[in-house]
C-alpha cells in the first residue's frame, strides 16, 4: 500500500499561514466593527447593516446573541427611565417623558395593536 502524503514547500507553508493568519484577523475586525455598529443608534445602525450584503453578518456571527448583549442596555429593576420624547400621532407637537411623569405616573406599554 502506498503512502500518498502531500508536503508543502518551506514558501508554501510561509504563504498558507499569512493567508490563514489574514482571514483570523479580518474576522475578528469584522467582529469588532460589528459588535460597535450594534451599540450605536437604531439608525446608524440600519445604515450600516443596509451596505453588508446578504446574510454575511447573520451567517459569520452568532448574531442574535451579538444583539441580544449589545441591546442590553445598564438599566435596573427600579431605575427610573431615561428621559426621551415622542412624536404626537398627529404630528402637532412632541411629548416628553419627564413632562408627563411631573403630572402624574407614567405607564409605558410596548405591543401590537393590530
Amino acid at each position: 500500500m502506498r503512502d500518498f502524503r502531500f508536503k508543502l514547500s518551506s514558501r508554501a507553508r510561509k504563504l498558507l499561514l499569512i493567508v490563514v493568519l489574514a482571514i483570523i484577523v479580518a474576522y475578528v475586525v469584522f467582529g469588532a466593527f460589528m459588535w460597535r455598529t450594534m451599540r450605536q443608534p437604531p439608525e446608524a445602525f440600519a445604515q450600516v447593516m443596509g451596505r453588508i450584503p446578504g446574510p454575511v453578518a447573520f451567517l459569520l456571527f452568532p448574531f442574535e446573541t451579538l444583539w441580544t448583549r449589545a441591546r442590553a442596555g445598564t438599566l435596573n429593576i427600579g431605575d427610573p427611565a431615561p428621559d426621551f420624547s415622542l412624536l404626537k400621532v398627529d404630528k402637532s407637537g412632541s411629548v416628553q417623558l419627564s413632562a408627563l411623569n411631573r403630572q402624574q405616573p407614567v405607564v409605558l406599554v410596548f405591543g401590537s395593536y393590530t
